[in-house]
């Protein structure tokens, strides 16, 4: 339970008391200023607690948006302030010394509450305060200016504003056109019935791998159904956020459920139709691989590259400024978020092209789709890390070389080696890996060109990755290592190697993603055990091409599987471990743009 300090003289005919109990708090009054320092005192220093100005008019949302959101430790409005356990402190702090300012334990309260933020930003302690707009949210002086702010409350619906605010101000077109102008009722359905976003991304789940059950019959009907529910499954991703921000239902197990999920749905889909197509005697399981290859590579290109700029200084371009100019032009906006192929855009393609075509084709049309975002999207932030001039902080080296999952091999390496520019260490190291691979497949100078990417791509960590085109580094050692893997399974010409190559992408591809999400909640990276373990993307590319070049192609298969089911049972367990102990703040994760 919640606590509401209502303090200065209460005003007949209000409704804040009931308002505050409607939001889950406990509300009790306060004298003066004494009294409220001392029932803040009285109230569980392990529940929020909020200070509230007896004659406050204003929205019921207003208050929810300044009261009840649980990702900030000290949120305010006007007339009204609200700490969680861990602003606990500096508010105590801020109101003793109001309390001694005003004069003694007599001195009747004057808007202590807009008093004490105050006092924190004096602080310098940041205080939360949410965006408003045309929600009303005011301590009126006297009758009058009470009056008009009651009009001015009456004057606007909060229930509209709360649903549209249930919205992401920026999505993709599909999303924006085709499924929020009706998936925000379905959320506030959900509220009203005590559903929560979990409980909805539960359901989107379970959704996407009935479609990609239906995908898997390889039957016209089956692919059909198969489109139809991946699109009802992301109508429901879509609504799980939705109705996190229309009723403020931010978790850690949330953000970690909706961010992973989205993976998750594709690339089961992307198995689906394998399985689809094989009972058409249509083997795509490259195909498949490759899509998820492509996509993920994609991500990681715009992982590395936001982390490497988002606290950087100084951080402009001539080439930034145009892409916002662009996007002052309204038919450029919807263009630009169209062609980079945002998951909504693109479970819609995929999902009409698995209706009325064939696996393969939808493949070719995906990767074909995706190659081209990947270049259009790489290539304009290549263009903006050369054209601006950003000093990058040790923050930002820190998240590269986390997302970078350089192992002990790396490690080693990377204390004697000699200072080599990153990006071209990197691409080298790639190259000299996967053009073996190509060449001669499972073969001993593939192993020679694993010892070479293992080399240099310590040498590329050697130094903190604060260069311009450094965020390039992970992407990079992505492609080689995911790259590597597909190349040795379709050379091997053993049919069940490239889904067992799938499934070993996917759990490292897990781990990725999974690095990145703690990264964006401040949580740090994965343990150094678990990097430690499963090698390193350098371990564990060595480690294929030896088994590839030792091994029969039989034995190959069996043994990417049991590396597959080891790498996933233990990253599965930590991520799950870490997300379930809430090592992370409440946040939603607004992963890609729908």
């Amino acid at each position: 339970m919640s606590t509401a300090i209502l303090t200065g003289q209460p005003v007949p005919g209000s409704s804040i008391e009931g308002d505050l109990r409607s939001l889950g708090y406990d509300v009790r009054s306060a004298a003066d200023a004494a009294d409220a320092e001392t029932l803040l005192a009285q109230v569980p220093g392990d529940q929020r607690v909020a200070v509230v100005d007896a004659r406050f008019v204003g929205h019921l949302h207003a208050l929810r948006l300044g009261l009840t959101d649980p990702r900030f430790p000290l949120a305010a409005i006007p007339g009204a302030v609200t700490a969680q356990p861990a602003g606990r402190q500096a508010l105590t702090r801020a109101m003793a010394r109001e309390n001694s300012a005003g004069g003694g334990a007599t001195v009747v309260v004057d808007n202590l509450a807009d008093r004490i933020v105050a006092a924190l930003d004096a602080d310098g302690t940041d205080v939360h305060r949410p965006e408003l707009g045309s929600l009303v949210a005011e301590v009126p002086a006297d009758p009058q200016a009470r009056n008009e702010a009651r009009q001015a409350v009456a004057g606007v619906d909060d229930e509209a504003i709360r649903l549209k605010s249930a919205v992401k101000s920026r999505d993709g077109f599909f999303t924006t056109f085709f499924i929020s102008p009706y998936s925000r009722y379905i959320a506030r359905w959900c509220a009203r019935r005590g559903l929560t976003p979990n409980q909805v991304t539960t359901a989107s789940l379970l959704t996407a791998l009935i479609a990609a059950g239906c995908a898997a019959t390889g039957t016209r009907t089956g692919f059909v159904a198969a489109g139809i529910l991946l699109i009802c499954s992301f109508v429901l991703d879509c609504t799980d956020g939705q109705l996190a921000r229309y009723s403020l239902q931010y978790s850690t197990l949330g953000a970690w459920l909706d961010a992973t999920f989205d993976r998750a749905k594709e690339y089961a889909y992307y198995a689906g139709l394998a399985l689809g197509a094989a009972r058409g005697d249509d083997d795509v399981w490259a195909l498949a691989l490759g899509a998820m290859v492509l996509q993920t590579c994609r991500h990681v290109v715009d992982f590395s590259f936001n982390e490497a700029n988002h606290d950087a200084t100084a951080n402009t371009s001539p080439t930034a400024a145009l892409s916002d100019k662009l996007d002052s032009v309204g038919w450029t906006v919807w263009i630009r978020r169209m062609i980079v192929l945002p998951i909504g855009e693109r479970w819609a393609m995929i999902a009409v092209l698995t209706a009325v075509t064939t696996p393969r084709i939808t493949y070719y049309v995906l990767l074909i789709g995706c190659a081209f975002a990947a270049t259009y999207t790489t290539a304009g932030r290549v263009l903006r890390s050369l054209t601006r001039k950003a000093r990058r902080t040790d923050r930002a080296a820190q998240a590269l070389a986390d997302l970078a999952d350089g192992g002990p091999l790396a490690g080693a390496v990377a204390r004697f080696a000699p200072r080599v520019p990153a990006p071209v260490a990197a691409a080298a190291a790639g190259l000299l890996v996967v053009i073996p691979a190509a060449i001669w497949g499972a073969a001993w100078p593939t192993v020679l060109g694993a010892v070479a990417y293992v080399l240099l791509s310590g040498a590329a960590v050697a130094r903190p990755l604060k260069g311009a085109l450094d965020w390039l580094v992970p992407p990079f050692f992505r492609a080689a290592e995911y790259g590597t893997v597909l190349i040795l399974a379709a050379k091997s010409g053993v049919n069940g190697v490239l889904p067992a190559a799938f499934g070993l992408v996917a759990a490292v591809a897990y781990h990725h993603y999974d690095t990145v999400y703690r990264i964006r909640g401040s949580a740090g990276a994965p343990p150094a055990w678990l990097v430690r373990a499963i090698g390193g993307h350098e371990g564990r590319t060595l480690l294929v091409t030896v088994l590839a070049a030792v091994l029969t192609a039989s034995q190959f298969k069996v043994a990417l599987t049991v590396l597959a089911v080891v790498v996933a049972l233990l990253v599965l367990v930590e991520s799950i471990r870490f997300w379930v102990s809430a090592g992370a703040p409440a946040v939603h994760d607004e992963g890609e743009t729908a």
